[in-house]
């Protein structure tokens, strides 16, 4: 009797860490506790942190699905071509995942590559900027007519209001914000940085857009973002763009007949 105890405990203890192995067992079918991990680490790099309290919920939805998973193979879904295509394009997303996240992670983005990236924006965009408003009519005449009146009364704003016909402007009193010369085309720009505060031009300038009549409201040296505010967004554009490059290689290498 003792024997026939012992010889049931001794099964009993070498069958346990096989148990543990295994979230559950479904109609005789154990359920691998890594379907739970896989589970889990899927969320995660999505950015979804798994806590403590949903760890049952994701057991119960691991096992959920092995219930449903023998359902579909009893009824022969898993025989059919529309399933095996579907699982052959799932499975190329999965590796192809796995292959871009082992690119990125042995090809990381410097501090040294980033600080470099922020050095180019920053000697691209130095110097002056300027707070300008306009106002852009069809016709040089009319342009001729508002810088009169502009002069006699002083009302730019309004008349822009009034009058400009670029919707993005003019609703504001024909203000362009605070910008450099360069985000401006050339003769708009090349009489802009000519005015002071204060200043309009005294004849109105001719662009593809029509005619405008400029006033600078003031100078200032550029403002720049400071490295750490952009350090994060520089990265990521710097890691796409490796990114990129390695997809168009492989594409370059391949041969495609």
């Amino acid at each position: 009797m003792k024997k026939q105890l012992l010889s049931a405990a001794l099964v009993a203890l070498l069958a346990a860490p096989a148990f543990a192995q295994n979230l559950a067992v479904v109609n005789g079918k154990p359920v691998p506790s890594a379907r739970l991990n896989a589970l889990k680490l899927q969320l995660e790099r999505s950015g979804r942190p798994v806590t403590e309290d949903m760890l049952g919920q994701l057991k119960d939805e691991v096992i959920a699905r092995e219930v449903f998973m023998q359902e579909a193979r009893k009824r022969g879904l898993d025989a059919s071509d529309e399933y095996k295509n579907q699982l052959e394009l799932a499975r190329q997303t999965i590796l192809i995942r796995e292959l871009f996240a082992d690119h990125q992670k042995k090809n990381p983005v410097t501090d040294a590559e980033v600080r470099a990236e922020y050095d180019k924006f920053a000697a691209a965009n130095s110097g002056k900027e300027y707070h300008a408003r306009h106002i852009l009519v069809e016709s040089e005449e009319q342009a001729k007519s508002l810088i009169a009146e502009i002069k006699k009364s002083g009302k730019f704003e309004e008349l822009a209001k009034k009058h400009s016909k670029d919707p993005g402007s003019g609703a504001n009193g024909g203000d362009l914000d605070w910008a450099s010369a360069d985000s401006y085309v050339p003769e708009f720009s090349n009489v802009m940085v000519k005015l002071g505060k204060g200043q309009m031009a005294d004849a109105p300038v001719k662009s593809q857009f029509g005619w405008h009549i400029i006033r600078v409201e003031g100078v200032r040296e550029a403002q720049l973002p400071k490295f750490e505010e952009v350090k994060a967004q520089i990265a990521q554009q710097l890691q796409q763009q490796k990114m990129s490059k390695f997809q168009d290689d492989l594409r370059a290498k391949a041969r495609i007949q």
